[in-house]
């Protein structure tokens, strides 16, 4: 059983961008041809407690180098406010041909940065007559972060940072940060959703939200929004727009947005494509009038993706702890 920790997890994936998005584009193709495995997610939920859950996800991920496991995280969302992370994550990959548990991972990073590489992924695919060159990022917390990461990757034109959170400090501050980090981006913060929601025509949101709060009218013509927290629109705003999904089963349930937009019409006619079989056809143009939405719901062979990627890494580094009789 090899065991790896935080640390040792963000150590082997250093400078690994380019080859997380590959295992994530992977992922995406496998699903498509029908060489995974994704039961649904199970929630656990406490009593009293509408905020707090831990989420199962079992997956199978075939093609040349199959893999198989579960990850296991927790959302706390007040964490945050006393400077804990919101999610913690471990993973348990498992053999394919004996079932042994093979390796044992800190997955609050690999669950981060899967996330990231599908919205910059889908970014790409999803692309505009005229090429992206600013993002709003609604939402300034671990996954926004990522997002930038893996936007300078696939979308090399990015000049243009526009930042909103509902906690004014928190934006100034990943603004702060963000602008250190990459001195080539131009980052502001926006005073209002209104004004974020106007500054660019790619908008990644990423926030804690439970139930629809954005009135997405403030968009361009020709907008894309990576819905990565599946909440903040309404099921009108869903149901006049283009919308892209990872898969629609996992995407349609535990009261998404899109969950709520099928509920209210009964049907999913209003989910265009998926991103997998985008990726496996003809290259895509996102319509110039109204809006296209990427809904992902994270599906548990993304996270099998980069684990099995860290593995590989930790093997080839000699990085990570080997316990023999687990």
């Amino acid at each position: 059983m090899l065991m790896l920790g935080r640390a040792q997890v963000r150590e082997v994936l250093e400078d690994a961008d380019e080859e997380v998005l590959r295992a994530v584009r992977e992922a995406y193709l496998c699903h498509q041809q029908g060489l995974t495995a994704v039961p649904h997610s199970v929630f656990l939920r406490f009593p009293d407690d509408d905020r707090n859950r831990i989420i199962a996800l079992p997956a199978y991920l075939g093609g040349e180098d199959p893999v198989a496991g579960v990850k296991w995280i927790a959302s706390f969302p007040a964490n945050i406010e006393t400077d804990l992370p919101r999610a913690n994550a471990v993973m348990i990959l498992n053999s394919v041909r004996t079932g042994e548990p093979e390796a044992l991972v800190e997955a609050a990073t690999i669950s981060a940065r899967r996330t990231a590489a599908s919205a910059a992924l889908a970014a790409a695919t999803l692309a505009a007559g005229t090429p992206d060159t600013g993002v709003t990022l609604f939402g300034c917390g671990v996954i926004n972060g990522e997002v930038l990461r893996f936007l300078r990757t696939t979308l090399p034109g990015l000049t243009a940072v526009t930042v909103f959170d509902l906690d004014a400090g928190r934006a100034r501050s990943f603004a702060e940060a963000s602008a250190a980090r990459y001195p080539t981006l131009t980052v502001e913060v926006a005073e209002s959703a209104a004004a974020a929601l106007r500054a660019h025509r790619l908008v990644s949101l990423a926030t804690t939200a439970g139930t629809p709060h954005l009135d997405a009218a403030y968009c361009p013509p020709g907008t894309l929004v990576l819905h990565l927290s599946l909440r903040d629109l309404s099921p009108a705003t869903v149901l006049a727009s283009t919308n892209i999904v990872d898969d629609a089963d996992h995407v349609c349930r535990a009261s998404t947005s899109l969950h709520l937009a099928e509920q209210e019409v009964g049907h999913r006619d209003f989910v265009t494509a998926s991103l997998g079989s985008l990726l496996s056809g003809a290259p895509y143009r996102r319509p110039d009038d109204g809006l296209t939405v990427f809904s992902p719901f994270g599906l548990g062979i993304l996270d099998l993706a980069v684990a099995r990627l860290v593995r590989r890494r930790a093997a080839d580094q000699g990085v990570g702890t080997t316990l023999a009789d687990f």
